[in-house]
């Protein structure tokens, strides 16, 4: 018995819908999946259903709807980012600038991360520097020098900052 055209049209239809949510559930579960290893900026999310294929449409309603239920949250992720930087890290503001800008943050979000920053950042770079210089003591000072202050640079610290603090900590752990 052939079914009358109209009766095509929906079940084709159907079908139809019954495909995209089952794109779209497939591509919420990887996403989710991705988001219990490491928190996603918004811009990192979107690039990962990009790469999964997903329709623009449909990734953005994902994306939407993600962050209305508070697992997209970019101000959120600067914070944690900023965190990690502070403590473990010892990272200058440089450093966590560019981290912010390569975690693909809008400008507006590390702008008021910036701001948040603790005036310490001397402080910060003397104790990563004092660590540091205990285990150069066999070095040449100039040696020991250029080497600390490379790796206050290299951590984002800036250039009379890192300079100084290489100096007092080679000081200190001279005496």
């Amino acid at each position: 018995m052939a079914l009358h055209p109209a009766a095509t049209r929906e079940r084709d239809r159907d079908a139809s819908t019954a495909g995209d949510d089952d794109v779209r559930g497939r591509a919420e579960r990887m996403l989710l999946r991705k988001l219990r290893t490491r928190s996603l900026s918004i811009r990192e999310a979107r690039a990962a259903l990009r790469d999964a294929d997903v329709d623009g449409d449909v990734a953005e309603q994902i994306i939407e709807a993600f962050e209305q239920n508070g697992y997209l949250d970019d101000a959120r992720l600067a914070e944690q980012l900023l965190d990690g930087a502070l403590g473990r890290k010892a990272q200058g503001a440089t450093a966590i600038a560019q981290t912010l800008a390569r975690r693909g943050l809008d400008r507006d979000v590390i702008d008021i991360a910036m701001a948040s920053l603790p005036d310490d950042e001397a402080e910060r770079a003397g104790e990563f520097a004092r660590q540091r210089a205990r285990g150069m003591s066999g070095l040449d000072r100039d040696v020991a020098l250029r080497r600390l202050h490379g790796q206050l640079a290299r951590r984002g610290f800036s250039g009379p900052v890192a300079l100084d603090a290489a100096r007092r900590a080679l000081d200190e752990a001279s005496d």
